[in-house]
């Protein structure tokens, strides 16, 4: 199957430490580099992991908070510096814009390349992009702004033709398209041969939610139902349940919920409060309710 990774550049929240970067992740798939959200500090954490930096094509904001996307101004200057030419498309709130607008002209207005912004309305659950084998949507959070997160899928793919059936019913180059695209064969003799015997299944289309700062939301389940991997900021453990309550937050219990009763293939938290030298007691809270769930770590590389 062709690669579907994601590259986490950092999973901590608002205060600084020496333990985590702030928010960012880099999700690759099927050759495309996406980045989803920049914090202060990402092109580091780019250089760190051996990404290339020409190849990030898009990035996807999800709130205004610095913790999520300080470095994007700085990401741009540092394309700019390296001769990038080929256009960089940022989604995010519409409160982005003219922000983004101020900073370039201010920092990057001499660059050979294009920074296209494309506002997204967080409210709704709606596709903000698509190329020839995936869709991004958008999914709506509560945070103390307005805030969305991303749902990245895979289009479905053709089934694999039988290469053997092919050579023996002699059936012609010319009818491969057809029959991947679910034709049966008549052979000379008026003999039906069906589709199924000449094609293997195609692999499961696969998927990546990334939730960023919300608090819990017991609907949420509902527009991240069967993902292959969810990833829910998880701030704090349950005994600061009323603080994540509070400033809009969730705890890793409160992640476990929703990772639980959308039935997904496995759960990814992150976005760790500073106060956590060791993250264990959140990842244990977690699986007493959906037991396949992972802490997140700068340089790490997990296939959706």
């Amino acid at each position: 199957m062709e690669p579907f990774k994601i590259h986490i550049l950092g999973c901590g929240s608002a205060l600084p430490t020496l333990q985590h970067n702030a928010s960012s992740q880099i999700i690759e798939i099927r050759g495309k580099m996406f980045m989803v959200d920049c914090a202060e500090g990402t092109q580091i954490q780019l250089r760190r992991s051996k990404i290339n930096f020409q190849r990030v094509q898009a990035v996807f904001i999800s709130h205004m908070h610095g913790d999520h996307c300080f470095g994007l101004i700085g990401m741009i200057s540092t394309f700019g510096l390296m001769g990038r030419t080929s256009p960089l498309e940022v989604y995010g709130p519409e409160a982005l814009g003219p922000v983004l607008d101020m900073l370039m002209k201010t920092f990057c207005n001499d660059y050979s390349f294009e920074v296209r912004f494309h506002a997204v309305d967080t409210t709704k659950n709606v596709v903000v992009y698509e190329d020839r084998s995936l869709t991004v949507e958008t999914i709506p959070l509560q945070h103390r702004i307005p805030c969305c997160g991303y749902l990245f899928r895979e289009k479905p793919t053709l089934p694999h033709i039988r290469r053997d059936m092919i050579d023996f019913y002699e059936i012609p180059f010319s009818q491969i398209n057809n029959i991947k695209a679910g034709a049966d064969w008549t052979t000379p003799d008026d003999d039906i041969i069906p589709n199924s015997r000449l094609v293997t299944p195609a692999e499961k289309p696969r998927s990546y939610a990334y939730c960023s700062d919300t608090k819990y939301i017991p609907d949420l389940w509902k527009l991240v139902e069967g993902v292959s991997t969810l990833y829910h900021e998880s701030t704090y453990a349950s005994d600061y349940a009323d603080r994540a309550k509070m400033y809009y937050h969730s705890t890793s219990q409160q992640a476990a919920m929703v990772a639980r009763d959308a039935h997904v293939g496995k759960l990814l938290l992150g976005h760790y409060s500073a106060r956590y030298n060791d993250e264990s007691k959140l990842l244990n809270e977690a699986r007493a309710i959906f037991p396949n769930t992972f802490l997140t770590n700068e340089g790490m590389t997990i296939d959706v």
